[in-house]
């Protein structure tokens, strides 16, 4: 663990210090690195456009080196941050285990106070054992050895030691440790001693030797209680020492933390001065090139001055240097070359460093080399020991660095030699060392691989100024693109002029040679030709120049077509996506407003049906509040529709503007061309001058061949000229010539002149266009406020029609202010011209200065120049004051048009607000209406429940009328029997009425199953209601139930059949219903579906506008962190500056500090040497001390004086910084309040678009629950309908029903009473429904106007863009008539030109007659051409040797630069030494004092002296300080400085070639043109023939010029009238400029006002600002409400689904019934045709079984007893008794009467035969059947009784199977229910009553005695199976005649004749 924190400490030690080192060779690098940056600007390229290429392609290199740099960066920030994190974990360990190594200590110190004590006691027991056996052997005469006390002692443990390390807590914790084993293993020894002093004790106690003397024990308990006494002293101070550690652990801690503090305050306080400096030195090269300039003559001045001080002050110090040299160098050791080798190496890395770009690639390869080679190292040095180890690495690490270095080296050809001459230094010296000793090859491989780690910071640092330097070349990078650019336009514009010139030139030549074929020609009418020629040169002239300016104003024009065409574009782009936006917008309109009527209507019906009342009314309110939310996010949508539509006007008027503005340039165009005409007159004068200065220029510019050919073809051409002039030879052309020079020059004067006139006046114009500008700019914000005031009143708008009307008055007002400001920007443009145009032509005049002062000045003024330009003035100054006047009545009309458009906004104000009131009037009475409906719907619930309720009862009420009516008949029917029991008993009953009977009970019991069905139909659907509801149709169940019976008792088959069909009729109708229903449903959901499409592709377009705004989002960041990288830099590289700075003097304090302590040591020991007297001082010394600090205190005074120099020029410099600084400033604080409303407005714009999004979804989710809900309610309607329906069907037959049994007799519980009540009530349900229909309907009426309207709106809007559009098109059709007017004048003027040019063709036809005459002078001119040819390879050698001079100019300037920075360092290095040396000497000097006051006894000026040296070093300290600060600034200065004096030379050089390239060339052209005159004198001799001809002419030439002096008297004539005229135009001129100081007055005032309305616009702007922030916390506090709402809502929707769910499932068994009872009702009407037939057969069968009943009652069966009486006779005598009793018991005999009779056996026979005779009338009662016999003899044995149980079983066995009937067969649905009921109920009733009936299928029940017979009706048909009577029942139960029933084994015959006998 210590050895990992101390590895830890020592890395971080390293670090450190390698941060030192990096900091100390930072300037090297810089100074390397600029140079080799300097040294690759030397390689430029002579043409521009290829070095734009090298440019372009450096820029590439170092973008992508910058980028991998970045990546680097990056990286190492990580690992920084991860090294940080870990060491931050690494302290928290630290903590961690120091406390947990104290928690041991203290354990530990426990132990060893228990062991010690233990100790103790065993110590105690050992010498009571030693002296036990001393005396037993004493007795004995045995010594056994006996080990010393010494042994025992405990080590000692000396606690300084752990204040020797840092790691004190460990060294304890160690010690503690080793101190606790030691007294384990001591405890253990001294236990085995015990015992065996135990065992001599015990062996000396059997001997008896027991006597211990009580001394003895005294003295070893006084011996126990020192130890105590010493042990409790070792324990206090151990703990002690324990608090001491910690103490000192805390402290250390503490001062950890506060160093580190302290240093992070000392970063930051660097950094800000850092910042500081940068913000101050930061003045970037952002003024203007004019500023620039003349700033850096100043400083260049300023620098040369400093420079020969410099150089002076350098020479000085290099004489210093050397002998300093000379000093250092005896005294450095071989660490110091060492220090040095290891310098120059960081030297080279930084030199390689700077080449990184190119060997990138390489340097990757080498890292990849490096780290395998290292890994093999490791590999290696696992296997080898470490002596070998140690030295393997020491190789490898050196070749791998040789390696390395060798790679690098062939690519840096420069430096090879040297790295292998450092490196095969380095390798002997290393190789010694490794052979001197292992420990130093240990020492010198951690130095070398710290080295690499250095090399490596080294590196990074290299890197980081490597991007500081590119971001300074890309700086200087984009300065020497704009110079480009500006050099470009001069060369455009300097090309175009050439191009004029040429034009003209040709011009003139053809005109020459126009006039000399005319004279030629027409000698003899030469004075009319002349007159025709110069017309015709003027007119050619100003051909050409409108020419010209057509051309140059269809271009202007053709561009700015193509930006008005663009703007088009753009403006009907932003049209097109504002349309589709507002369309899309409406249309989510309509539907949220559809959704939110529905929605209302839905909630209010779905409230309807909520059963609490209290609820009702919450939910009511919440659902209002709601409403009244969904009205306002509609309202807001409507504003924001509004808002859409406001920004299509804008747009409309925008593309009104455009065109405006086209119409504008077009009149622009117009002027101009008026203008040009003008300006083309003045221009003839300048082509010749101009002809000069474009040669001049374009030999300045351009470095390249081509221009040198395009002048050399311009010299020949004026060589052809001079030729042409040559052949003519008359002195009359040459006389012209010359006059034409001179022309020249005077018109180049006038041009001057006129320059400076329009240089005034456009000053004048630019400062009247400043002040519209700022009255206009005021202006913009004034409308740009009333457009704001305009959007806050519209948020109160809900109409839209009134609001278009107004929108078409604003429209026209912002089409004015359109075109104002659309006429600003022209007037902007026009005036960016004008500047450019100004400086070029102070350019020009400052050249034709330098040519005016060469030249003398001839000061004739041309009278036509002046009247022309006057002129030009005075229509220029109409135009201005015409279009002020007009700017002035627009602004007036647009203030009184906003005045009024202020008023019309109030009153449209109030009548919104009068609407909104309506609105809110209306909106309550629909609130009123909707409670209404929802009460009334309330009642109609609750009158339903009643009704069912009361159907429940009535069914109850029903079975037990039923019951009553059975036991009534049965009653009657026995009483009927009883009374014909005599009388009937042969009747029989017919077939037909047996059939009847059954028919009937059939019926019967289809009707009754019929019902059964109905009712299980009415319960579900009663489940499904509620249950408050179930106690109310209850209730009405009860009364129907009533109602029923009595339609049982009269129902009738007519009205039956007229049920059927009204109930068909309504099924079929219902059937329409469902399908419309259907329908509408289908309709819906494709509707729905549409709209899920439309928000689909609405989702759509917001996604791409949120991927446009993300992609600008991260196209900002990229800009942010683009300039943060780059401030970055700026901070790094002041802060690397300032580490050094720190670093050099931490670096001499160091020094000083151990100067003082030696020299203080000196004085000590020169103390003690003067107080013992054994020896002094040399006085010498301290007269050369004292000489030294004399010279050290003038140079200070020196030192002083140069920094207030200093000072003074970096004073100025901060000045300069400050003016640039707060331009920053401005700029940054613009910056960041565009990019706070840039993130303000993004941030609005999310909440919107989420907002948006948010109540899409709940809307969607809303129509989803509403569509559901309307489903189920539709449903819901369908079944109350069936309901109703079917009651209203009921209630027509219970009124007949209640009239037929008014007439009989049958009871009826019902009165008809209840029936009417119930009609009633059912028409007022309906009276009640129709209302709420008709208000529904007036509902939908409304909504369907409102639609209406709405659709009106939307119509009228669309109307009105169409007018727009229909607006637009006319004014483009104009645009496009007037540009097809310009083609056809320019077609016109083609036509012209062509006319022209077949007239010279005509002219250069004369010509070629000329032409071979000029043969000869051409092969002269080749001749001249070969020369030119020859001049120029001459000339392209110069260059090329020229460029290699600069090349070679460059190389020598960057050696200077490197140079002066070495002599810096050297002079600084020189400073810093002389500075030792006068503090040395000044310490010195103060110390001779002090030696000779102390010689002389004074010690209070040896004090004095002290205290002065101390004050001069402190001043010498702060002097030190500032000059290093000093020269810092000078540096950075200097350089820059430097740099701007490159290019200066630079510039300056290329000047002065140029210049002399131009006076070389003029030179040989000036010997050309001697020669060609030899050649021309040669060419007289020839043409002695011609001159002949030309007397003739100069003949004809004297006529002519008579002819032209008339022609100058009249054109003075003509001056004298136009100079007239000038008079009066400079009289208006002084008018207008009158009239233009009281406009600008105006100005001035209109701007004062401006201002003040400006500070009220700030005001209103701040309050607006305070409003809509509030408003905002309003919204989202609404909108925090609304999400918690929403949320609710949303559960309550959930809620309400499942009710649907379960209401749907309802609605699906509800079909399903439906679907049944369609079934059954067909079943019923076959059913009842059936029923009528067998009611008949039923009654036929119930008159049989009455007369049945009452025959049979009371009889005896015959064969029964006939058998009982054969069965006697045939029984053994003995058992005839029981026989007799058997008999008795069937007869009813009581047992005494029968015993009478057995016991008078006389009467026997008589007696018997007359009772059985006598009452067997009423006897028995049995089915006939033939006796059997027994067949076996054993039936004799067996008893009577036993063989009456056999017979009786024989005979109950029939022959014959059951008839059936068919009705069983026929079993409808829910029949098999009942049928198993009542079984189930039979069988248990026949367990509970004691009768014996066979209910098995071979049983017969019949043969049963009556008391056990089954009766017809069984008591248990009367449970809740059904009703009492017997038709409720099946024939199984009730006719046990029919079919066999199963019955339980117990109740068998036999079983039942068992009891019978028992009894």
């Amino acid at each position: 663990m210590a050895s990992w924190l101390g590895g830890l400490g020592s890395g971080l030690g390293q670090s450190l210090g390698q941060v030192g080192g990096s900091l100390s060779s930072l300037t090297g690098q810089i100074s390397s690195f600029t140079k080799d940056i300097l040294l690759e600007g030397t390689e430029e390229v002579g043409d521009a456009p290829t070095e734009h290429q090298v440019s372009s392609s450096r820029l590439r290199e170092i973008e992508s080196t910058h980028a991998t740099q970045r990546l680097e960066n990056e990286r190492l920030k990580k690992v920084c941050s991860d090294l940080e994190e870990k060491h931050e974990a690494a302290e928290l360990q630290i903590k961690q285990l120091s406390i947990e190594y104290r928690n041991q200590l203290q354990q530990r110190e426990v132990e060893i106070s228990h062991l010690k004590a233990r100790q103790n006691a065993l110590q105690e027991q050992l010498q009571k054992l030693q002296t036990a056996a001393q005396s037993a052997q004493l007795g004995a005469g045995v010594l056994p050895p006996t080990t010393t006390s010494a042994s025992f002692v405990p080590v000692v443990r000396h606690h300084s030691s752990g204040f020797q390390g840092d790691d004190m807590d460990f060294g304890d914790v160690i010690w503690s440790q080793q101190e606790i084993n030691r007294l384990s293993n001591e405890v253990s020894r001294l236990e085995s001693e015990v015992d065996h002093w135990m065992l001599i004790a015990q062996s000396s106690r059997v001997q008896g030797t027991n006597n211990a003397d009580q001394s003895e024990i005294c003295k070893l308990q006084n011996i126990i209680k020192e130890l105590k006494q010493n042990l409790s002293q070792d324990i206090d101070e151990h703990q002690h020492e324990l608090s001491v550690l910690q103490d000192a652990h805390r402290q250390k801690l503490a001062e950890i933390s506060r160093r580190h503090r302290e240093e992070l305050s000392e970063y930051e306080e660097r950094i800000e001065e850092l910042e500081n400096q940068l913000q101050q030195g930061g003045a970037g090269i952002e003024i203007t090139d004019h500023s620039k300039i003349s700033n850096l003559q100043k400083n260049i001045q300023i620098l040369q001055t400093e420079k020969l001080e410099d150089t002076q002050n350098m020479k000085e110090l290099e004489d210093k240097v050397k002998n300093v040299n000379e000093k250092l160098s005896s005294v450095e050791n071989e660490n110091k070359i060492l220090l040095n080798e290891r310098e120059l190496v960081k030297v080279e890395n930084s030199q390689i460093t700077q080449e990184y770009e190119r060997l990138k690639s390489e340097f990757i390869k080498l890292q990849n080399y490096v780290a395998e080679q290292e890994t093999l190292l490791k590999e290696q040095g696992k296997k080898l020991p470490l002596m070998t180890s140690s030295e393997e690495e020491v190789v490898r690490l050196q070749q791998a660095l040789l390696d390395a270095e060798k790679e690098i080296m062939r690519l840096n050809t420069l430096n090879q030699e040297e790295l292998q001459k450092k490196l095969a230094s380095l390798q002997h010296k290393n190789e010694d060392i490794t052979s001197a000793s292992i420990e130093d090859t240990n020492l010198e491989l951690n130095q070398l691989r710290q080295e690499l780690e250095r090399k490596e910071n080294e590196l990074k640092e290299s890197i980081t100024e490597r991007e500081t330097l590119t971001a300074e070349l890309e700086e200087l990078d984009k300065q020497n693109q704009e110079t480009m650019q500006h050099m470009f336009t001069l060369k455009e514009q300097l090309s175009k002029q050439h191009s004029e010139a040429d034009s003209t030139i040709n011009q003139l030549k053809l005109d020459i040679a126009f006039e000399r074929r005319k004279v030629s020609e027409v000698e003899a009418e030469k004075m009319e030709m002349s007159k025709e020629l110069e017309t015709q040169k003027s007119k050619m002239n100003h051909c050409t120049f409108a020419l010209n300016d057509l051309h140059m104003s269809n271009q202007q024009l053709q561009h700015n077509i193509k930006d008005l065409q663009e703007q088009l574009k753009k403006s009907q782009d932003c049209n097109l996506n504002n349309k589709k936006e507002i369309a899309e917008l409406k249309q989510n309109l309509k539907q949220k407003e559809e959704e939110l009527s529905v929605s209302q209507n839905e909630l209010t019906k779905i409230i309807n049906q909520e059963p609490n009342s209290n609820s009702q009314d919450l939910s009511l309110k919440e659902r209002e509040a709601e409403i009244a939310k969904l009205n306002k996010d509609i309202s807001e949508n409507k504003q924001l529709n509004q808002n859409l539509e406001k920004s299509v006007s804008d747009l409309k008027m925008e593309n009104g503007k455009l065109l405006a503005v086209c119409e504008e340039l077009k009149q622009q165009l117009h002027e101009a061309f008026a203008e040009k005409n003008k300006v083309s007159l003045e221009k003839d004068t300048m082509l010749e001058a101009l002809k000069m200065e474009k040669g001049q220029l374009e030999t300045e510019l351009s470095q390249t061949e081509k221009r040198l050919l395009e002048q050399a073809q311009k010299y020949e051409q004026t060589i052809e000229d001079l030729s042409n002039a040559r052949n003519m030879n008359t002195n009359a052309l040459q006389l012209e010539h010359e006059r034409l020079v001179k022309c020249n020059q005077e018109r180049d004067f006038e041009i001057a002149e006129l320059k400076r006139n329009i240089e005034q006046m456009e000053a004048d114009h630019e400062e009247t266009k400043e002040m519209l500008t700022t009255s206009l700019g005021g202006q913009k914000q004034l409308t740009e406020l009333i457009k704001e005031k305009e959007v806050f009143v519209e948020k109160f708008k809900n109409r839209a029609l009134e609001l278009q009307q107004e929108l078409e008055e604003y429209v026209k007002d912002s089409k004015k202010h359109e075109i104002l400001r659309q006429n600003l920007e022209e007037k902007d443009i026009s005036l960016a011209a004008m500047k450019e145009e100004n400086n070029h032509l102070k350019e020009e005049i400052e050249r034709l200065k330098d040519q005016q002062s060469r030249s003398p000045p001839v000061a004739e003024p041309k009278t036509l120049d002046i009247i022309t330009e006057l002129e030009a003035e005075i229509t220029q100054l109409h135009v201005i004051k015409n279009n002020l006047e007009e700017e002035i009545k627009l602004h007036k009309k647009t203030i009184e048009d906003q005045s009024q458009n202020t008023v019309q906004l109030q009153q449209s104000l109030q009548e919104h607000k009068r609407e909104i009131d309506e609105s809110k009037f209306q909106y309550e009475q629909m609130n009123i209406t909707h409670e209404k409906l929802f009460l009334e719907k309330d009642e109609e619930i609750k009158s339903l429940q009643k009704t069912i309720e009361q159907i429940k009862t009535q069914l109850h009420n029903e079975r037990h009328v039923f019951q009553t009516d059975s036991s009534d008949l049965f009653q009657e029917t026995k009483a009927q029997t009883l009374n014909g029991e005599n009388g009937n008993e042969k009747h029989d009953l017919s077939k037909s009425e047996i059939e009847r009977l059954v028919k009937g009970i059939k019926e019967r019991e289809k009707e009754i199953k019929l019902l059964n069905e109905k009712n299980v139909v009415l319960t579900q659907q009663i489940d499904h209601l509620s249950k408050d509801q179930v106690g109310k149709l209850t209730q009405i169940i009860q009364e129907k139930d009533f109602e029923i019976q009595a339609l049982h008792a009269s129902i009738s088959s007519s009205s039956y059949r007229q049920d059927v069909l009204y109930l068909q009729q309504q099924l079929q109708a219902y059937a329409m219903e469902r399908e419309q229903v259907l329908a509408v449903l289908s309709e819906k959901t494709r509707e729905n579906s549409q709209l899920k499409t439309e928000y689909h592709k609405i989702m759509d377009m917001v996604a791409a506008k949120e991927t446009a705004l993300m992609k600008l989002q991260e196209e900002n960041q990229k800009l942010s962190n683009r300039f943060e990288n780059s401030s970055q830099d700026m901070f790094r590289e002041t802060i690397q500056n300032l580490s050094r700075i720190i670093r050099e003097k931490d670096i001499e304090i160091d020094a000083l500090s151990q100067k003082c302590q030696t020299l203080l040591t000196v004085l000590q020991t020169s103390n003690i040497g003067t107080d013992s007297g054994s020896g002094g001082v040399n006085n010498n010394q301290f007269e050369e001390l004292l000489q030294e600090r004399d010279k050290l205190k003038q140079q200070v005074k020196k030192m002083e004086e140069w920094k207030q120099q200093v000072m003074t020029t970096v004073q100025n410099m901060q000045h300069e910084s400050a003016h640039l600084q707060e331009e920053l400033h401005k700029l940054q604080a613009q910056i960041s309040v565009d990019s706070d409303s840039s993130s303000k407005l993004q941030m609005d714009y999310n909440g919107l678009i989420q907002s948006y999004e948010q109540n899409e979804k709940k809307m969607k989710s809303f129509s989803q629950e509403l569509a559901q809900v309307q489903h189920h309610i539709g449903q819901l309607h369908n079944t109350k309908d069936l309901l109703l329906g079917k009651l209203d069907m009921v209630t027509p037959p219970l009124l007949m029903a209640s009239s037929v049994s008014q007439a009989s007799d049958i009871p009826s519980s019902t009165p008809p009473e209840i029936v009417s009540d119930a009609s009633k009530l059912l028409q007022q349900e309906l009276e009640q429904l129709k209302k709420i229909l008709q208000e529904k309907d007036a509902t939908i009426r409304i909504l369907k106007e409102n639609n209406q309207r709405l659709s009106d709106s939307m119509a009228a809007t669309s109307e009105l863009e169409r007018k727009g559009q229909k607006d637009t098109d006319p004014e483009m059709k104009q645009i496009k008539g007037k540009c097809d007017v310009f083609q056809k004048s320019l077609r016109e003027k083609d036509l012209l030109i062509k006319s022209k040019s077949d007239q010279l063709l005509s002219v250069s036809e004369n010509l070629s007659n000329k032409e071979n005459e000029n043969e000869l002078l051409k092969q002269a001119v080749t001749n001249l051409k070969e020369r030119n040819l020859i001049l120029e390879m001459d000339i392209c050698k110069l260059k090329e040797e020229n460029e290699k001079i600069v090349a070679k100019c460059r190389e020598k300037e960057t050696e200077f630069r490197a140079l002066q920075e070495t002599n810096m360092q050297f002079s600084m290095m020189l400073k810093e030494r002389e500075f030792e040396s006068h503090s040395i000497k000044e310490k010195a000097l103060a110390f001779e004092k002090l030696l000779k006051e102390k010689e002389q006894g004074k010690m209070g000026e040896l004090n004095h002296l002290l205290n002065e040296v101390k004050s001069m070093q402190e001043k010498a300290v702060s002097f030190q300080q500032e000059r290093d600060q000093v020269m810092l600034a000078l540096k950075q200065k200097q350089m820059e400085s430097s740099a701007l004096q490159n290019e200066v030379q630079h510039l300056r050089d290329k000047e002065q070639r140029l210049n002399q390239e131009l006076e070389r060339l003029r030179n040989h052209l000036l010997e050309m043109e001697d020669s060609y005159t030899q050649e021309a004198l040669a060419a007289e001799d020839r043409e002695t023939k011609l001159r002949k001809k030309v007397m003739v002419l100069e003949e004809k030439l004297v006529s002519s010029s008579t002819a032209v002096e008339n022609a100058s008297h009249q054109a003075s004539l003509q001056v004298e009238s136009l100079q007239e005229q000038l008079n009066l135009v400079s009289r208006q001129r002084d008018e207008t400029v009158l009239q233009l100081t009281m406009s600008q007055d105006q100005v001035k005032q209109y701007a004062l006002s401006l201002a003040n309305l400006q500070m009220v616009l700030e005001q209103f702007q701040q309050e607006e600002k305070a409003m809509y922030s509030a408003e905002l916390e309003k919204h989202q506090k609404q909108t925090a409400e609304w999400k918690k709402k929403a949320e609710k809502l949303e559960g309550r929707v959930e809620s309400l689904q499942e009710s649907l769910e379960e209401a749907n499932a309802a609605l699906d068994a509800a079909s399903r019934l439906t679907e049944q009872l369609d079934l059954k009702e067909e079943q019923i009407e076959d059913l009842r045709k059936q029923g009528e037939l067998k009611q008949e057969m039923l009654e036929d069968a119930q008159n049989k079984l009455m007369n049945l009943i009452n025959s049979t009652e009371g009889k005896v069966d015959k064969v029964l007893m006939r058998n009982l009486f054969i069965g006697h006779f045939h029984t053994p005598k003995n058992k005839r008794h029981e026989v007799l009793k058997l008999m008795g018991s069937i007869l009813g005999i009581k047992k005494e009467e029968l015993d009478q009779l057995l016991s008078e056996d006389q009467k026997g026979v008589t007696r018997w035969m007359t009772g059985w005779l006598g009452g067997g009338g009423a006897g028995s009662k049995s089915v006939p059947s033939t006796p059997i016999r027994p067949t076996n003899q054993s039936v004799f044995n067996s008893s009577f009784s036993e063989l009456f149980v056999k017979f009786l079983e024989t005979e109950s066995r029939p022959n014959l199977p059951l008839p059936t009937l068919s009705v069983h067969d026929m079993k409808p649905l829910g029949a098999a229910g009942i049928c198993n009921l009542s079984s189930t109920r039979s069988s248990s009733h026949t367990e509970t009553v004691g009768s014996g009936t066979s209910r098995r299928p071979d049983a017969n029940p019949f043969l049963a005695p009556r008391s056990a017979a089954v009766p017809l009706i069984t008591p248990t048909s009367l449970g809740a199976g059904g009703s009492g009577h017997l038709l409720m029942k099946s024939l199984s139960d009730a006719l046990p005649t029919f079919t066999p029933l199963p019955v339980l084994p117990d109740a068998s015959a036999g079983a039942v004749l068992k009891d019978l006998l028992k009894q």
